[in-house]
């Protein structure tokens, strides 16, 4: 049996997650950075809305949030009510937010879009591994293996540095009584019982971080992630896949449950990193915006330019090294709303590149050359 293979067997008895997957990969660092992908195109209008922009009433109409007065974050944008501690976080100069970003990718297939996205290339399938894999060639030696938990890898963790899997299925939870007897059958095979306590180590760490809560919720969620990274013999690094947001129909609501959810993980990962909030970052994207304009079913179609969101206690660390990615600022080149503003006529136009925001944030929150990170990280648009 390959080992990658063993370590799924054994998470069998791990419930689903509210987030579709769930992956981690360690290094040798007191740094922790994790990675939230919002699959299905995440409305960044509404997210981080320019409230103050003549012509996103206009363009929204019903969809136009209203319920900003305790969410203006300066004379230009507002958070969504919905996030609430995101808004506190930014208040607390631990968050910000770059509006008008996007990838160099400019059309408008999900499939596309989230592989240009985690594999940090300037189209699509031109890069087979990820950058987030990548970027770990550039930290210290791992202390711990790189896990997963979904049944396949997230491409942005692929690539040289293995990443073992951790899939949930619906098989009941083994007996303690089969649990000791298979680990005394592996006692005497070397390879085997080391997979094997690598396996009990994980489940265990899951069975705490969950306590006992629902894991389809996303507080408990991120008390399971919180519990990792706050280990000594933990990961240092995650990526959580959420899915839901290809809004095209019933977007209020929808989008409001979604950033609530959202707002929610937030809450639930500062409280159970506990001080290593201090020494994380995270970075929120999606693989492309919504359009300008609602649809004619309360929705959004596929757009291009997005805002992109982080998180974390390092964040004034990683200002006073990089004074241009301001904490507690929302950063834009906006673009404008006016038909003659929209990219292609429909879409909120990118004036800022994806790449070179993670390149930002990341490097400094590392300590890592820029020009070094740029190029292994995003090396078709170096």
């Amino acid at each position: 049996m390959q080992r990658r293979q063993f370590v799924k067997l054994c998470g069998a008895g791990l419930a689903a997650f509210w987030l579709p997957s769930l992956s981690f990969a360690a290094a040798a660092t007191e740094q922790r950075f994790i990675f939230i992908i919002q699959r299905g195109a995440a409305d960044g209008l509404n997210t981080v809305i320019p409230y103050a922009d003549p012509d996103y009433q206009r363009l929204r109409g019903a969809l136009a949030v209203q319920d900003i007065n305790d969410t203006k974050l300066d004379s230009l944008f507002a958070l969504h009510p919905s996030l609430v501690t995101a808004k506190a976080l930014y208040q607390q100069q631990h968050a910000l937010f770059v509006h008008a970003v996007a990838s160099a990718y400019r059309e408008r297939s999900h499939f596309d879009g989230q592989n240009v996205l985690e594999s940090g290339g300037t189209r699509a399938y031109q890069l087979k591994d990820g950058w987030l894999n990548r970027l770990l060639g550039l930290l210290p030696p791992a202390q711990n293996e790189a896990i997963a938990f979904s049944p396949t890898i997230p491409l942005a963790l692929r690539g040289n540095y293995q990443v073992d899997a951790y899939a949930s299925a619906k098989l009941p939870q083994p007996s303690d009584d089969l649990l000791l007897r298979v680990s005394q059958l592996y006692q005497q095979d070397a390879q085997l019982h080391a997979a094997w306590e690598s396996a009990m180590q994980v489940e265990n760490m899951a069975d705490k971080g969950m306590q006992g809560q629902n894991s389809q919720q996303p507080a408990a969620l991120g008390n399971m992630v919180g519990d990792f990274l706050s280990r000594p013999d933990g990961p240092r690094i995650a990526v959580l896949e959420t899915g839901g947001w290809d809004t095209h129909s019933a977007q209020n609501s929808r989008l409001s449950k979604q950033l609530s959810d959202l707002d929610t993980l937030l809450a639930s990962l500062q409280t159970h990193l506990g001080n290593h909030w201090q020494q994380t970052l995270i970075i929120v994207a999606t693989e492309f915006g919504r359009t300008a304009a609602a649809n004619g079913t309360g929705g959004t179609d596929h757009g291009t330019g997005a805002a992109m969101l982080a998180f974390g206690g390092a964040l004034p660390a990683i200002t006073a090294s990089n004074r241009s990615w301001p904490a507690g600022k929302v950063i834009a080149d906006w673009p404008g709303l006016k038909d003659s503003q929209l990219y292609q006529g429909r879409d909120l136009h990118p004036t800022l590149a994806l790449d070179k925001a993670i390149t930002a944030l990341v490097s400094a929150h590392y300590g890592l050359e820029p020009g070094k990170v740029a190029r292994t990280l995003f090396p078709a648009s170096s």
